[in-house]
């Protein structure tokens, strides 16, 4: 299952976020597969696509950020699950 993850940078913790980052403390759990990261223009905070089976790796993973992050964690579905299923749902 693929999982959205949102993070915005709690205010004054910019330094310590970006030494941890670069020393490689963003690497995935375990049974963790990170599709993607994008990072907001204004050092804000960004976005990190996730694909897993097991949910409790992606709470040990925020647990390591939330002392410098707000994170929230989404399942999301991809276009054409979407579309499959308001076909199945709105058929006329």
């Amino acid at each position: 299952m693929k999982f959205m993850s949102t993070y915005s940078l709690i205010p004054g913790t910019i330094g310590t976020a970006a030494e941890k980052f670069l020393a490689g403390a963003a690497a995935p759990e375990a049974g963790v597969t990170l599709l993607g990261r994008w990072h907001n223009v204004d050092c804000s905070g960004g976005y990190v696509l996730y694909e897993t089976d097991n949910p409790a790796a992606l709470h040990r993973g925020a647990l390591k950020w939330a002392d410098l992050l707000e994170i929230s964690i989404t399942p999301v579905i991809e276009d054409a699950e979407a579309g499959a299923n308001l076909a199945a749902a709105y058929k006329k």
